[in-house]
């Protein structure tokens, strides 16, 4: 039968360089995942986080669902927002989106 098989005999290989090379491209894809994709989100977040501690009554802002007002007060879980005459609502204090400068409602 060995006439038209050859026999099979087994390889040595490098095993202490092609374990690193093996996971060389999942490195570098996590570093890819890191700065395109985890750092400006978390960076985002500690804006957001700094923009919602940093609020004040008289502070014109926009709410993530789109409603600007201003505020007429804050406690530590919600915001009191005045969007109209005599029209207040109540919203969740991590909901604001944006801090607007001063004198937009005016101009919308």
């Amino acid at each position: 039968m060995s006439i038209f098989f050859e026999n099979a005999w087994a390889q040595d290989s490098a095993v202490g360089s092609d374990s690193f090379l093996g996971f060389l491209p999942l490195i570098i894809i996590f570093v890819v995942f890191y700065f395109l994709l985890i750092r400006p989100q978390s960076k985002k977040q500690k804006e957001h986080k700094e923009t919602i501690s940093s609020l004040e009554v008289g502070n014109e802002v926009v709410t993530a669902g789109g409603v600007l007002g201003k505020i007429k007060e804050i406690n530590d879980q919600y915001v009191q927002l005045q969007i109209s005459e005599n029209v207040i609502i109540k919203v969740q204090r991590h909901t604001i989106g944006a801090l607007m400068p001063k004198g937009t409602i005016k101009k919308g």
